[in-house]
């Protein structure tokens, strides 16, 4: 156990979420108690975890949830916030020290983008914040004296990496990705696939949503737009790697010449925890130790940008930069909703992003403002080009 790590505050944004209940697993471990949890919805859940954990806040999205969490919880000392504004507060509340972003989509956007103006240290999970606006979050963070620790698998392994040298000595990325269910697969193989063969992802457990963005490999691609803010390289810089295996979760090239990769079994707790721990490292509860004699071999593949069209249209967004990967984001969230309604094929997904990019005239400066218009204009696009 680190020492004081019980009194460690963080409220977790998302708690209802994949990343979410895995980081309330770790709390649970290391004996930690938010002092703040929040979600947009799912009520039973969330109502459970404020009963275990019994945070001085739980703020949810959805005022009228929030009313009904609110009479739920009306027998405990435990404040309940509701609307957008709750997360707001969520996110700059003053006893939390670290600030967990694990709300899917745009609407963790602003609340993280506030935690960052007020100093926080943010274990950022959610991509939105970095890929709609990391211009505005770099730069809060840099001017509040914050701190941004990745959660992401990738980022996390980069992160690690980096502090085997000197940022200067610092050449290139690699970002690995397991290749989603569908690697090797042609478009007429692809022609047909169901949300439930989307989401069965062969190495990680992760939510619906995600697992479809890494079989369409956008994941990797905001992945790679994210990369790009958080460690200061032009995206040119940042290689992608198939690696089927997921052991190496990504690595840093330095000026020797040498690649330093970060290697473990593939689970989101590790992470988490060493987001929430760091620069202590502990044993993680349930996860084991890797031995590369039991795996026998690793091996690693160019991505087909060709079948797997997200990818491209990603690193299309990053090379335009400004609000060109905000509309990314939005028209892929738009187009894969659409895919789990059954009212698009898989394939489309990636076609309508690339559509999106080619069509649409985004000029104008990096504000939340723009970046909420360009993401309501994204968003339409697909419904009426789908």
């Amino acid at each position: 156990m680190i020492t004081g790590s019980k009194d460690k505050k963080i409220s977790i944004l998302g708690s209802t979420g994949s990343i979410g209940t895995q980081t309330l697993a770790v709390c649970r471990d290391l004996g930690i108690r938010p002092v703040c949890l929040g979600a947009r919805q799912n009520i039973a859940l969330l109502e459970a975890q404020a009963r275990e954990f019994g945070p001085d806040l739980v703020a949810v999205s959805d005022p009228q949830a929030a009313a009904q969490l609110s009479v739920a919880l009306g027998d405990t000392d435990i404040k309940v916030a509701g609307g957008q504004s709750a997360l707001i507060e969520a996110a700059t509340l003053p006893q939390a020290e670290t600030v967990v972003g694990a709300i899917v989509g745009v609407a963790g956007l602003a609340p993280i983008l506030e935690a960052a103006k007020a100093g926080k240290t943010i274990a950022l999970a959610n991509k939105e914040p970095l890929v709609a606006a990391g211009e505005l979050l770099t730069r809060a963070t840099r001017e509040s004296g914050g701190k941004i620790i990745p959660v992401d698998s990738e980022h996390s392994a980069i992160f690690q990496c980096l502090q085997a040298g000197k940022r200067e000595d610092v050449t290139g990325l690699l970002l690995t990705a397991s290749g989603g269910p569908f690697f090797g697969r042609s478009k007429k193989e692809l022609e047909n696939v169901t949300p439930k063969q989307a989401i069965a992802h062969p190495n990680w457990a992760m939510g619906p949503k995600i697992s479809v963005d890494s079989a369409t490999l956008m994941n990797k691609g905001l992945e790679l737009i994210e990369a790009a803010w958080l460690f200061g390289l032009d995206a040119s810089q940042i290689e992608i790697a198939i690696h089927r295996q997921s052991i190496l979760h990504s690595g840093v090239y330095f000026a020797d010449g040498s690649l330093i990769g970060q290697m473990g079994l593939p689970d989101m707790r590790t992470a988490i925890q060493y987001a929430l721990t760091y620069p202590s490292r502990l044993p993680v509860a349930g996860v084991g130790k890797l031995s590369l004699n039991q795996l026998g071999a690793l091996t690693f593949e160019n991505p087909d940008r060709d079948t797997f069209e997200c990818l491209r249209a990603c690193e299309r967004a990053a090379s335009l930069g400004g609000l060109y990967p905000a509309a990314a984001n939005a028209a892929n969230e738009a187009a894969v909703a659409l895919f789990f309604e059954g009212k698009l094929p898989f394939l489309r997904i990636g076609e309508l992003v690339s559509e999106a990019l080619e069509r649409l005239s985004l000029p104008g400066e990096v504000t939340m403002e723009n970046i909420l218009h360009v993401d309501d204009i994204a968003r339409a696009f697909v419904r009426e080009h789908y």
